[in-house]
């Protein structure tokens, strides 16, 4: 899965992480206009309806979206010179608790959905209340873990491409580029897929 992700084009990950989300989006969006400007009464239980497919979406995209950090970070370790020590488990710790977190979230944000619309009445405010407070401290450490595999990931790139110890002012860019994924991606994954390229010659030469 890894080396599919280090061989897969800038185009290929930005429709999968970029496109397809905001395809639906935009369909949903104009579904749910659509229907209100329709019908006088509109029935809320069918726009409720249309947001149990967010989760999914959520999933998946959120999937592409960390498969390729984790293949950035993971799979280029083995190109990491010999004198450079990247500390992986602490990348590990950190790129997992945000995963969790909005895998957790978007279970939830399905589940109440789907509990409103059989119930037909909202959360408490005492249980909102509740769930904010548990949020909030969870959503800054999730941010502070993907921060953290940004940069984590911005130097892995970095270090394989100048074969040595870098600093945070050599990949800064890299790092506000995998930040803005969206642009960065037409820039870092060809290179990427170069590196990749370059270990199945060298795989190859020494086979033969």
């Amino acid at each position: 899965m890894i080396d599919r992700f280090l061989k897969a084009k800038h185009w290929q990950l930005f429709t999968l992480m970029f496109g397809i989300p905001i395809l639906f989006q935009i369909v949903m969006m104009g579904t749910m206009f659509s229907k209100i400007n329709s019908e006088t009464n509109p029935d809320p239980t069918e726009i409720f309806n249309m947001f149990k497919f967010f989760p999914i979406i959520m999933i998946l995209y959120m999937g592409v979206f960390f498969g390729w950090f984790w293949s950035i970070a993971i799979g280029l370790q083995k190109k990491i010179p010999e004198n450079v020590t990247m500390k992986t488990k602490k990348f590990k710790v950190f790129f997992f608790i945000p995963l969790v977190y909005i895998l957790c979230i978007s279970i939830f944000i399905g589940g109440m959905i789907s509990g409103i619309m059989q119930t037909g009445t909202g959360p408490s405010g005492g249980f909102v209340a509740g769930i904010v407070g548990v949020i909030i401290p969870l959503h800054l450490l999730s941010m502070f873990g993907i921060f953290y595999s940004l940069y984590f990931v911005a130097k892995t790139f970095k270090t394989v491409e100048l074969q040595k110890e870098v600093n945070f002012g050599e990949f800064a860019g890299e790092f506000f580029m995998l930040w803005f994924y969206f642009i960065g991606i037409w820039i870092i994954q060809p290179k990427i897929n170069k590196m990749s390229e370059n270990e199945n010659t060298i795989d190859n030469k020494e086979l033969s």
